[in-house]
């Protein structure tokens, strides 16, 4: 084998972990998630539900980081805020389900009336490859609303 061949195929070799690690880290957390959504409950305490709702949709805003974003429900359904697509904000999306069948804002709600506090599982389009992916969604129930982010496995 050539010298410049065997450097090049040892080069591709150590560097697929890097790259492994690099696409982890385009992904968010179960940490980051759970942080983030803390954050959104504590700013919308301390500015009130418009300036939350506002601040949650803002694309550009501190609630959506790469994959990660922020959704306000109404515990009928109805979507108040939405980090990653705004043109969801003020339908009622509790009849939506995911590429499964599952119901999944149908059991958002009721999560969030029985627990207040959850991680749920379903399926949804994933915003940076475009593609349905598995997603884990941790909400925390805020009076009459549910805000949630999520991870995408």
């Amino acid at each position: 084998m050539k010298p410049s061949i065997l450097i090049a195929s040892l080069a591709c070799v150590l560097a697929a972990p890097f790259m492994q690690l690099a696409h982890a880290q385009d992904k968010a957390t179960a940490a980051e998630a759970t942080a983030m959504v803390k954050k959104g409950v504590a700013f919308i305490k301390a500015n009130g539900k418009d300036k939350g709702a506002a601040e949650i949709s803002n694309k550009a805003g501190q609630f959506v980081d790469r994959d990660l974003y922020l959704v306000i429900y109404a515990l009928d359904g109805t979507v108040r805020a939405h980090g990653a697509n705004e043109k969801m904000v003020g339908k009622n999306l509790i009849d939506l389900k995911d590429v499964d069948g599952k119901e999944f804002v149908k059991e958002r709600m009721e999560l969030a009336k029985s627990k207040g506090t959850f991680w749920q599982d379903y399926k949804f389009t994933d915003p940076t490859t475009k593609k349905i992916a598995p997603k884990s969604m941790y909400c925390e129930k805020l009076d009459d609303a549910v805000v949630c982010g999520g991870i995408y496995k």
